[in-house]
């Protein structure tokens, strides 16, 4: 009896087969490997992108906060130097305000020493009164009467270094008079007399 064994040629050829599909294997892998890499590339891309444009946005978000910060600052800043502009206008009219008062019963009392000094024949013609004094022009009819003037000028309590400044002889219509002009330090009798202010503590008031 003859035996034929005919599993072996078909196992055979199904190995050959199978090594010949082995290569066919590996080639499809590699383009999925391929297109795995290049979309996780471009998911990293994306979210790279997407964060840094968040990034971006948190940015100018940040900038339009500050400048709207910066404009209400601006905005106060301006109010406070108006205000600080009306406060010095209100003090400067005040302080104006209490020297005045302060220097009103003083210029009436000038006034009136001025129109009790002034000997007859004198007219005054331009009377300034200010911090630093009184200024006086007019007209004499004799140098005795501009020396009487001075005179009682310095006599009295309110003024101080009388000088003439000029004096000049005018003629009008066959008539001659003298064309003075003169200034005076304004002396408050008041202020003269207050008493000198306390001494500070640690310190010894020295006696004339």
């Amino acid at each position: 009896m003859i035996r034929i064994n005919l599993l072996k040629p078909e196992t055979k050829d199904v190995r050959e087969a199978s090594a010949d599909r082995m290569p066919e294997v590996g080639s499809r892998k590699s383009p999925q490997i391929g297109n795995l890499i290049l979309l996780l590339l471009v998911v990293g891309i994306g979210a790279f992108y997407f964060y840094q444009n968040k990034a971006m946005n948190q940015e100018k978000e940040l900038l339009s906060q500050a400048q709207q910060e910066k404009g209400k600052l601006q905005y106060v800043i301006a109010k406070l130097d108006e205000l600080q502009n009306q406060k010095d206008s209100l003090q400067m009219k005040i302080g104006l305000i209490n020297q005045l008062k302060s220097q009103q019963d003083m210029a009436v009392r000038i006034m009136d020493d001025l129109s009790q000094s002034l000997p007859d024949w004198i007219w005054l013609t331009e009377f300034t009164y200010d911090a630093k004094g009184i200024q006086i022009k007019g007209n004499a009819l004799s140098n005795n009467l501009l020396a009487d003037f001075i005179s009682n000028l310095e006599a009295t309590p309110y003024f101080d270094s009388v000088n003439l400044i000029s004096s000049t002889q005018r003629t009008v219509k066959n008539d001659q008079y003298l064309e003075f002009a003169l200034t005076a330090k304004t002396v408050n009798p008041r202020q003269a007399q207050a008493p000198p202010p306390p001494a500070k503590d640690g310190q010894k008031r020295r006696t004339p």
